[in-house]
């Protein structure tokens, strides 16, 4: 399926001099998208400096010397997508699968979710028996009561909230997960998603989107993973001193 979006990101800027912003905004070339067309346009993203992270995502680091409020980035591709029932396999860059047994402040498991989870049907099986336990827990409708009135919700609607307690109770389970940014498109409008990778021996990565209930299709373009929400934001700003205040910087001699 051949994909085509255009995104717009509008941000204030922190502090009031200078700073520099690190976009993980970019697709890549992977066994399920193949990249026609990617371009960024933003104050200074002409002369950005571009890398690899640790996670082996593209990133790019744009430093803004003028103030611009506030300030616009904007994000146009097309992508030509394969649906392979959610299976990414390995990727040249990934770091090795056991970084993503580690924990985090966001991915804290709840032990509900994994109680009862056996590995007799493999660890495929597992895994989709989680992610049915995560959408039901958190899509399901939820009832509070206060001050006498009882009250109902329909569920959590936020994907990083379902990702976030995938991965949880995968890496409980000792299975690798990582947090995923990208694209959903539905109803031929794209927005922007977040969906979990597991880690397979035999197949690789493969995506589980706990939100939805399902494995990514054709429909998904893939951006960016890292241990949790905190690792995959698009645009992060650092401010830029042009003078390390002295009193921030203590030296001892020894």
């Amino acid at each position: 399926m051949k994909l085509s979006l255009t995104h717009t990101l509008t941000f204030s800027l922190p502090g009031s001099g200078r700073s520099v912003q690190h976009l993980l905004l970019t697709a890549v070339n992977s066994p399920q998208q193949r990249i026609e067309r990617w371009s960024i346009t933003m104050p200074g993203f002409t002369e950005a400096a571009t890398f690899r992270d640790g996670y082996g995502n593209r990133a790019h680091l744009a430093s803004q010397t003028k103030r611009s409020e506030p300030l616009t980035a904007t994000i146009t591709g097309t992508v030509e997508t394969t649906d392979k029932a959610g299976v990414l396999g390995r990727l040249e860059y990934d770091p090795p699968p056991a970084l993503f047994r580690r924990p985090s402040e966001l991915t804290k498991p709840d032990p509900a979710l994994i109680d009862g989870i056996g590995s007799d049907g493999g660890r495929i099986a597992q895994l989709h028996e989680l992610m049915g336990r995560v959408h039901e827990r958190l899509s399901g409708p939820s009832q509070s009561q206060s001050e006498g009135k009882q009250e109902q919700s329909l569920g959590s609607r936020d994907p990083a909230a379902f990702t976030h307690a995938f991965i949880g109770g995968a890496r409980t389970l000792d299975i690798p997960a990582r947090y995923v940014t990208g694209y959903l498109y539905d109803e031929g409008a794209a927005t922007f998603h977040a969906w979990a990778e597991a880690w397979d021996e035999g197949l690789g990565w493969i995506g589980f989107d706990a939100m939805l209930d399902v494995c990514p299709t054709d429909q998904y373009i893939r951006l960016a993973s890292g241990l949790d929400a905190t690792c995959t934001m698009p645009i992060r700003s650092v401010p830029v001193w042009d003078e390390m205040p002295a009193e921030t910087v203590e030296i001892v001699a020894e």
